[in-house]
């Protein structure tokens, strides 16, 4: 039985925290071009696959992200800036585009092909909540807890985890389930969340197990 304080139930353990009732798993940024960026993306496609099955077995809610470049012509400031700092350019003219809409790379990787019943929503920001309808759709089938897995840890899973707390939602992150571009930063930004506290670490076995 749930604890509560103010009249609020205050889930404790793993499996209160991630009741498929109040749950849904975020499958982050699983593109094809994404995948090509970590060098483990094959095992963490293994590993994302057996948890969206054992996700549908339980019937927790499934979303995808998929990011998206902006057309050139909506091409801003702040994206221009970026583009140039991750492809190490000088002229902002030759910044490439590359998860254009329709690009092959901007496709959510064949292995993890989402079904009629999942929320797939496209993204310009990093967290997974900014200019998105995540927030609204997750409170109005009241939804606590947000379970990430998926790509970069350094990159868009560290921001989206933090938003979620500031939100209101519950983060928990599958440690063995995220991968980095970056090893090293991917440690950092691993570190920083549990340091931070806001964010549930497990790993897949412990999910699983958690789910029943």
């Amino acid at each position: 039985m749930l604890r509560t304080a103010s009249n609020l139930a205050l889930p404790q353990t793993l499996a209160e925290i991630v009741d498929p009732s109040r749950s849904a798993l975020l499958v982050y940024d699983m593109q094809v071009g994404t995948t090509r960026q970590v060098k483990d993306a094959p095992r963490i496609v293994n590993v994302i696959s057996t948890l969206i099955g054992k996700a549908r077995e339980r019937g927790l809610r499934i979303a995808y992200s998929r990011h998206l470049s902006a057309p050139r012509a909506w091409l801003g400031a702040t994206a221009t800036r970026t583009g140039m700092s991750w492809q190490r350019l000088q002229d902002p003219t030759n910044v490439a585009l590359p998860f254009a809409r329709e690009a092959a790379a901007t496709q959510i990787v064949p292995e993890l092909a989402p079904t009629a019943d999942d929320l797939v929503f496209d993204k310009f920001a990093m967290s997974a909540f900014e200019g998105t309808h995540l927030t609204t759709m997750m409170r109005d089938c009241e939804l606590s807890t947000l379970i990430i897995c998926g790509i970069a840890t350094e990159v868009g899973i560290d921001p989206t985890l933090r938003h979620a707390a500031d939100l209101g939602f519950i983060p928990v992150m599958i440690t063995d389930a995220c991968g980095a571009g970056n090893l090293e930063a991917g440690e950092r930004a691993v570190a920083a969340l549990s340091f931070a506290g806001d964010t549930v670490m497990v790993t897949t076995e412990q999910l699983i197990t958690a789910l029943g």
